[in-house]
């Protein structure tokens, strides 16, 4: 039984996790997962989208890298009917969604994950769903193609989600744009302190999955699969409490940055039900259209302060043309077409990856378990924590060389 792709949360994830890290932890449910994906800006308006040249110029130079990325092949479901066995840990997964949830009401979810268990790999050109809509990719340019290992059936594959300034969410994080920047400047102006002080600071990639993020993508983990790192929130409390405030239904998040001259080859981050959101914070020549992110067959700038939404199951990549390092707040959300019932398959899921005993056939033991599941998921900060903290001052600017966090753990993708 190979191993199942990681979900794809930057935040805690900058190491990007790959498929078959998932895979391995079926085998190994007490390994550490890791979820992954890269946030890409989605479309809102014409102030995001690059211009003409710079789009062309921007193909010219990855064309080569393009063409040999991406994968144009187009693959089928198989059935997905019969149950998987009650002696295998993916099993013994299944028989706990089922006990908790009617069949009916998690059918994609149980679907997905029995595909997963029969390595399929979701390759599809998705350019019809697109608007406006791409009919077909005749000469073999296009890139707009679906590639999830991780794969729930059913969910649209957009590329940019040009209604996220609509949604209360992200409106809420807009509006706290200004706290968080400020925030972030200040507890950036202390590197070694941060380095000190935080958890697994500006980590990279560790898997050979994540090489198209190369050395220049760096993260710095708030919330990990639903689980807020402690330490880290503590030290951007402002960050933390505003993300919690939004109401966003975030499986990760996560500060990353981008290097100068530095680009992001293109990819796939494996998974469809999970969208990225990016909250850009500090870029370089902020308009100039120096920093940006490409979707498909579209490219965008980042903003300052402009909350984006997209699909990073689809090929993306991304560059840095400037002469300083980029700073954006990344989110991984729970796709939107996910009902209640299988958001909360999904993270079942992922709990029974981090707590085994949840799939105990002994009621007392599972209760534990649940109860420890929710503890993990609580927001550690209480709003008497929140007036103070490292990055409660004010002004700060980013200076000196970073260290790298005392604790050692996994490392996050983009």
């Amino acid at each position: 039984m190979r191993a199942i792709h990681l979900l794809c949360l930057t935040c805690i994830c900058d190491a990007y996790s790959s498929r078959n890290v998932f895979r391995r932890s079926l085998r190994n449910p007490s390994s550490n997962i890791i979820f992954c994906s890269d946030g890409i800006p989605l479309r809102s308006g014409s102030q995001h989208r690059s211009s003409a040249g710079a789009n062309r110029a921007l193909r010219a130079t990855d064309a080569a890298a393009t063409s040999s990325a991406i994968d144009r092949t187009a693959t089928a479901p198989p059935s997905t009917d019969a149950p998987l066995s009650p002696n295998t840990f993916a099993g013994q997964v299944e028989r706990a969604l089922l006990s908790k949830y009617p069949e009916s009401k998690i059918e994609r979810v149980l679907r997905s994950w029995r595909l997963l268990e029969l390595d399929y790999e979701h390759r599809e050109f998705v350019g019809g769903q697109q608007s406006p809509p791409i009919a077909a990719d005749e000469d073999g340019t296009s890139r707009c193609y679906q590639h999830a290992p991780s794969y729930v059936p059913g969910l649209r594959a957009v590329a940019w989600w040009d209604d996220v300034d609509e949604l209360p969410w992200a409106k809420s994080l807009a509006k706290s744009y200004p706290s968080i920047r400020e925030e972030f400047l200040s507890v950036m102006s202390d590197p070694e302190k941060l380095a000190s002080d935080g958890n697994n600071i500006w980590a990279g990639a560790l898997t050979t999955d994540a090489e198209s993020y190369g050395e220049g993508w760096k993260t710095l983990v708030l919330l990990n699969r639903g689980q807020w790192d402690e330490t880290n929130a503590k030290l951007f409390p402002v960050t933390s409490k505003a993300i919690h405030k939004s109401g966003v239904p975030v499986a990760e998040a996560f500060f990353a940055s981008m290097k100068p001259r530095t680009s992001i080859k293109p990819h796939s981050d494996f998974t469809n039900f999970v969208l990225t959101s990016h909250l850009p914070l500090v870029v370089p020549e902020n308009g100039n259209n120096k920093c940006r992110l490409s979707v498909g067959d579209e490219t965008r700038q980042w903003l300052e302060g402009k909350v984006i939404l997209f699909d990073t199951s689809i090929y993306h990549d991304a560059i840095n043309d400037s002469e300083e390092t980029r700073y954006i707040l990344m989110l991984r959300v729970w796709h939107s077409d996910l009902t209640e019932e299988e958001r909360g398959a999904l993270q079942l899921i992922y709990d029974c990856l981090e707590i085994p005993e949840l799939l105990s056939d002994n009621p007392g033991t599972v209760s534990m378990a649940e109860q420890r599941a929710v503890m993990m998921r609580e927001f550690p900060l209480k709003d008497s924590a929140i007036s103070g903290g490292f990055g409660s001052g004010r002004g700060g600017s980013i200076k000196g060389k970073k260290g790298k966090g005392k604790n050692k753990r996994k490392g996050r993708g983009k």
